[in-house]
């Protein structure tokens, strides 16, 4: 994670991308077209590959069949040109995306290279908050889960401690060249058992016994405590994902540690607002 992320000028949605497009993703959505939809249209006749660009021209675009450009070979081509002129000048970031399931269900009925396992690729490697389903975008990040994240980071501020592991947490899911989920996971499940040692103002107690206090005092509902005293569990003993790695360990995954992000922050935000009541009701 670069610095403008790591103190808080990147926000992040525009880490976990759902309502826009960054320039690397931008990128690795054209490359995948060229060598995808553009290779495959050097493999066919001149004949053919003109009917797929007029296919797109005039289904996808909209226009008129007889304005068409025209398509010799991946590099001389009128098409080519006027998509990247589209693609990267024009279309709206949702747009892109009508235009890659547009790409998708044309690539499984003629072109067949794969593309809608290709692009979930590199969606999912630019953490994008959608995948293609069946030819069709899919959300996979919601605003609750965008909103959670953020509301834990920004009223953490104060918490040192609690800061640092939210925000590790993000880093480690969000570095796209080496992703490291498993730790992910640790720092998400660290900023819980922060916060709760802060609220029982015992920096030696586990989280555990923090949340047995936490309960009583707050009167935190019992099937909660008992959710996330199973999620707590699941990073103690699955996966070995706080201890030592075993052969037969599962792979900890990006939908892993995204899920555990989540959780724990909405936890967090949950149990300040608890705080908040109480004082208030108090005062």
């Amino acid at each position: 994670m670069r610095f403008s992320q790591r103190i808080g000028k990147k926000q992040v949605r525009e880490v976990l991308q759902l309502d826009s497009i960054d320039a690397a993703l931008y990128n690795r959505l054209w490359n995948l077209i060229l060598n995808t939809l553009f290779a495959k249209l050097e493999q066919l006749t001149q004949k053919d590959a003109q009917a797929v660009c007029d296919h797109i021209w005039t289904e996808f675009f909209n226009e008129r069949k007889d304005e068409a450009p025209e398509y010799y070979t991946m590099y001389d081509s009128d098409f080519r040109a006027y998509l990247k002129a589209k693609f990267f000048d024009i279309m709206h970031w949702y747009e892109i995306y009508d235009l890659l399931e547009f790409i998708s269900e044309l690539d499984s009925k003629i072109l067949h290279t794969e593309f809608m396992e290709k692009c979930n690729y590199v969606l999912k490697r630019e953490l994008s908050g959608y995948r293609l389903i069946d030819n069709k975008v899919i959300k996979t990040t919601s605003e609750d889960e965008i909103s959670a994240i953020e509301t834990a980071i920004n009223d953490s501020s104060a918490i040192n401690s609690v800061n640092i592991h939210l925000r590790t947490s993000l880093e480690l899911l969000s570095n796209r060249e080496n992703p490291d989920y498993r730790n992910s996971i640790k720092e998400s499940i660290s900023a819980v058992e922060s916060i709760c040692a802060i609220i029982v103002k015992d920096d030696s107690a586990t989280l555990g016994a923090a949340i047995k206090v936490i309960e009583k005092k707050y009167r935190l509902h019992k099937a909660l405590k008992s959710a996330f005293s199973s999620l707590y569990g699941y990073t103690s003993d699955s996966g070995g994902i706080r201890h030592s790695l075993l052969e037969d360990d599962v792979e900890v995954t990006f939908e892993d540690a995204k899920f555990m992000l989540v959780s724990c922050s909405a936890f967090i935000n949950y149990l300040n607002e608890k705080i908040k009541h109480n004082i208030s009701a108090v005062d």
